[in-house]
């Protein structure tokens, strides 16, 4: 099988399935999210990115521990149990509501049955999922780019995250806000923010970059952003000259075709992770010598 690291991914091509998709993780991540030991900044809820697809990583339920993996190369989700039992349920098209039905069964038909919140999270309008017969699409081709734009963007934010020696979160997936990202942390207690997502998430200064696959309003992009954001930062001059800062969303943004279309896709957003990095760090007053290895 021929690999394309960076392939096409316009949001128009796939909205459906990213829709779909999207929901679909969500049942995944409530299931982490009943299960896992709490951890901060919510890490504990994420997913993380396999050379498959995505995974909840290992999850305690009672004296057993389960692993939920979506495998994009041959398009299955796969419950896994420490006890050597694998169930598995085919990657097609099918409503939100079989899928949320059958994803517990599997559960229920091992022995490990869970109860979630059936309301997704932040989303205009939600649909519980029991209820929603509206997204059902999955495009194999699309969500087998995603997947490969997912673990390309890894790969880079791994290598961003090895020049940090200060606190830093893993590589994670959000299936809230849909979005791959890794964070930097300054050390200092940042100012308290309401909500009940944003307040622990923002409990302390932070860096963040990311990737986010796009929506009606905008296409695939990755992002950076400093929260609280420090004086001067939306007028830094960060790279590459494609990136600019977005006043609706309070961020740095970098089209993924300027990327995916660079000489060096890898150079060009390894550029963009530090540039803002170091745009925000610097304003903030970080304690930049303690924080960072040399190159």
């Amino acid at each position: 099988m021929t690999i394309e690291p960076w392939p096409r991914l316009s949001y128009a091509e796939w909205s459906e399935t990213c829709a779909t998709l999207h929901l679909w993780t969500q049942i995944v991540g409530k299931v982490r999210l009943e299960l896992a030991p709490p951890a901060n900044h919510w890490w504990h809820v994420a997913l993380y990115v396999t050379a498959r697809g995505l995974t909840t990583s290992p999850m305690p339920h009672g004296e057993r521990q389960l692993q939920i993996d979506f495998d994009f190369v041959d398009h299955v989700l796969l419950v896994r149990v420490d006890d050597g039992r694998v169930a598995a349920l085919p990657l097609a098209p099918r409503p939100v509501a079989h899928f949320h039905r059958e994803v517990m069964a599997l559960l229920d038909g091992l022995g490990l049955p869970v109860a979630i919140d059936t309301r997704p999270q932040e989303l205009p309008d939600p649909i519980p999922f029991e209820q929603d017969h509206l997204h059902a699409a999955y495009d194999r081709d699309a969500a087998q780019r995603f997947f490969h734009v997912l673990a390309s963007s890894a790969a880079v934010m791994q290598q961003f995250r090895g020049g940090f020696l200060g606190k830093a979160s893993p590589v994670h997936f959000f299936w809230g806000s849909f979005d791959l990202a890794v964070s930097r942390f300054s050390g200092r207690p940042a100012p308290p923010r309401p909500g009940v997502i944003s307040g622990p998430a923002y409990s302390h200064e932070v860096s963040s970059v990311g990737f986010w696959p796009g929506g009606p309003a905008q296409d695939a992009s990755f992002y950076a952003y400093h929260v609280p954001e420090p004086p001067g930062f939306r007028a830094a001059a960060v790279r590459p000259q494609a990136a600019a800062w977005s006043p609706e969303l309070s961020e740095f943004l970098l089209p993924y075709e300027a990327v995916r279309t660079a000489s060096d896709p890898r150079r060009a957003l390894l550029d963009f992770f530090a540039s803002t990095y170091a745009a925000g760090a610097e304003a903030a007053g970080w304690d930049r010598g303690s924080l960072e290895l040399a190159p």
